[in-house]
């Protein structure tokens, strides 16, 4: 996919990749966008971000339109937004985003998936080891969910104000 600039605001990008990680780790929840036979959907999901891995796990119910869209199409657009607030009587707006593109994948091995809900709840919890010991502790629970990957393969971000 080619490169698109800023053209009319330049200095609203950011391209720092330390500046760019750490959007994604303050961020909780991500609205990612398909498509299936010309037909668009998209759907809001809370994950974890892996900087190691440079992706972003995710968990689901085993069935559900979402996941049959993945199935038909593994290309995703998503976009993560730090939203700081609308500027009143300025028509302004404090905000920094970020739009990544990346393949969507179904994680079956269940070494993989216990990482992916480890990356996930730390990145959302204060305390994970709570969730993890109430609902994670039986392998059974693994095989009554699905953990999907989204490998970041392209990101832009900006920020206003």
């Amino acid at each position: 996919m080619q490169h698109y600039h800023l053209r009319n605001r330049p200095n609203r990008e950011i391209t720092g990749d330390t500046e760019i990680k750490e959007i994604l780790q303050r961020g909780k929840f991500t609205v990612i966008s398909t498509c299936r036979e010309n037909e668009p959907y998209i759907v809001t999901l809370s994950y974890g971000f892996d900087a190691g891995k440079n992706c972003i796990y995710l968990h689901s119910a085993p069935q559900g339109l979402k996941l049959d869209f993945f199935h038909s199409n593994s290309r995703v657009c998503a976009t993560i937004i730090e939203d700081g607030g609308y500027v009143a009587d300025e028509c302004g707006h404090n905000y920094k985003s970020i739009v990544f593109w990346g393949d969507i994948s179904f994680v079956t091995e269940l070494e993989e998936k216990k990482h992916g809900m480890k990356v996930l709840l730390n990145h959302l919890e204060n305390n994970s080891d709570v969730i993890q010991e109430k609902l994670l502790k039986s392998e059974d629970y693994y095989s009554r969910m699905e953990v999907l990957r989204i490998d970041i393969e392209q990101i832009h971000a900006k920020g206003g104000r």
